[in-house]
Protein backbone atom coordinates (compact mmCIF):
# COMPACT_ATOMS: atom_id res chain seq x y z
CA UNK A 1 0.00 0.00 0.00
CA UNK A 2 2.85 2.28 0.74
CA UNK A 3 4.41 1.75 -3.04
CA UNK A 4 0.86 2.86 -4.51
CA UNK A 5 0.89 5.85 -2.44
CA UNK A 6 4.04 7.13 -3.42
CA UNK A 7 3.13 6.42 -6.84
CA UNK A 8 -0.29 7.94 -6.56
CA UNK A 9 1.42 11.22 -4.93
CA UNK A 10 4.47 11.73 -7.08
CA UNK A 11 1.73 10.72 -10.38
CA UNK A 12 -0.31 13.88 -8.88
CA UNK A 13 2.85 16.38 -8.86
CA UNK A 14 3.61 15.37 -12.12
CA UNK A 15 0.12 15.91 -13.77
CA UNK A 16 -0.31 19.14 -12.25
CA UNK A 17 2.82 20.41 -13.40
CA UNK A 18 0.86 19.58 -17.16
CA UNK A 19 -2.01 20.92 -16.34
CA UNK A 20 -0.63 24.46 -15.08
CA UNK A 21 1.86 24.30 -18.06
CA UNK A 22 -0.85 24.68 -20.28
CA UNK A 23 -2.30 27.61 -18.79
CA UNK A 24 1.22 29.28 -17.56
CA UNK A 25 4.43 28.18 -19.87
CA UNK A 26 5.93 30.34 -17.17
CA UNK A 27 4.59 29.00 -14.09
CA UNK A 28 4.72 25.84 -15.46
CA UNK A 29 8.82 26.43 -16.10
CA UNK A 30 9.00 27.48 -12.40
CA UNK A 31 6.75 24.81 -10.98
CA UNK A 32 9.18 22.66 -13.23
CA UNK A 33 12.70 24.23 -12.70
CA UNK A 34 12.40 22.59 -9.00
CA UNK A 35 14.10 19.99 -8.44
CA UNK A 36 10.83 17.81 -7.47
CA UNK A 37 11.55 14.17 -8.49
CA UNK A 38 14.81 14.77 -6.53
CA UNK A 39 12.84 15.94 -3.33
CA UNK A 40 10.67 13.01 -3.39
CA UNK A 41 13.24 10.59 -4.44
CA UNK A 42 15.51 12.10 -0.94
CA UNK A 43 12.21 11.82 0.99
CA UNK A 44 11.22 8.56 0.15
CA UNK A 45 14.38 7.00 0.47
CA UNK A 46 14.48 8.56 3.84
CA UNK A 47 11.85 7.29 4.73
CA UNK A 48 12.07 4.23 3.78
CA UNK A 49 15.94 3.76 4.84
CA UNK A 50 16.19 6.82 7.86
CA UNK A 51 19.58 7.11 6.03
CA UNK A 52 20.70 10.57 6.21
CA UNK A 53 23.98 9.30 4.28
CA UNK A 54 22.30 7.32 1.79
CA UNK A 55 20.31 10.43 1.06
CA UNK A 56 23.46 13.01 1.38
CA UNK A 57 24.99 10.71 -1.13
CA UNK A 58 22.09 11.28 -3.67
CA UNK A 59 21.93 14.55 -3.07
CA UNK A 60 25.44 15.12 -4.02
CA UNK A 61 25.23 12.97 -7.05
CA UNK A 62 22.36 14.86 -8.58
CA UNK A 63 24.52 17.81 -7.68
CA UNK A 64 27.23 16.35 -10.06
CA UNK A 65 24.53 15.18 -12.88
CA UNK A 66 22.43 18.58 -12.59
CA UNK A 67 25.33 20.18 -14.42
CA UNK A 68 25.39 17.78 -17.91
CA UNK A 69 21.53 17.63 -17.67
CA UNK A 70 21.60 21.18 -18.46
CA UNK A 71 22.48 20.43 -21.91
CA UNK A 72 18.84 19.28 -22.82
CA UNK A 73 17.39 22.25 -21.95
CA UNK A 74 19.85 24.41 -24.05
CA UNK A 75 19.60 22.06 -27.44
CA UNK A 76 16.12 21.27 -27.17
CA UNK A 77 14.32 24.60 -27.79
CA UNK A 78 17.19 25.38 -30.37
CA UNK A 79 16.58 22.11 -32.31
CA UNK A 80 12.60 22.97 -32.29
CA UNK A 81 13.21 26.18 -33.43
CA UNK A 82 15.12 25.61 -36.38
CA UNK A 83 12.16 23.43 -37.16
CA UNK A 84 13.52 20.08 -36.74
CA UNK A 85 10.57 17.29 -35.88
CA UNK A 86 9.67 17.38 -31.66
CA UNK A 87 10.41 13.11 -31.37
CA UNK A 88 14.02 14.17 -33.30
CA UNK A 89 14.37 16.66 -31.58
CA UNK A 90 13.79 14.87 -28.33
CA UNK A 91 16.00 12.22 -29.09
CA UNK A 92 18.72 14.02 -29.77
CA UNK A 93 18.53 15.97 -26.87
CA UNK A 94 18.41 12.92 -24.83
CA UNK A 95 21.22 11.59 -26.42
CA UNK A 96 23.41 14.57 -26.29
CA UNK A 97 22.61 14.80 -22.57
CA UNK A 98 23.76 11.12 -22.22
CA UNK A 99 26.77 11.65 -23.74
CA UNK A 100 27.34 14.73 -21.21
CA UNK A 101 26.77 12.50 -18.49
CA UNK A 102 29.15 9.80 -19.53
CA UNK A 103 31.90 12.96 -20.29
CA UNK A 104 30.87 14.21 -16.74
CA UNK A 105 31.63 10.72 -15.14
CA UNK A 106 34.63 10.25 -17.09
CA UNK A 107 35.93 13.92 -15.79
CA UNK A 108 35.10 13.58 -12.51
CA UNK A 109 36.98 10.04 -12.19
CA UNK A 110 40.20 11.81 -12.97
CA UNK A 111 39.51 14.11 -9.69
CA UNK A 112 38.85 10.91 -7.68
CA UNK A 113 34.79 12.16 -7.89
CA UNK A 114 33.22 9.01 -7.67
CA UNK A 115 29.16 9.03 -8.10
Amino acid sequence: MYAISKVIITSLIIVALSELSKRSAFFGALLASLPLVSILAMTWLYIDTRDVEKVAALASNVFWLVIPSLLFFISLPLLLKKGMNFYLSMGLSMLATAACYFLMIKCLACFNIKL
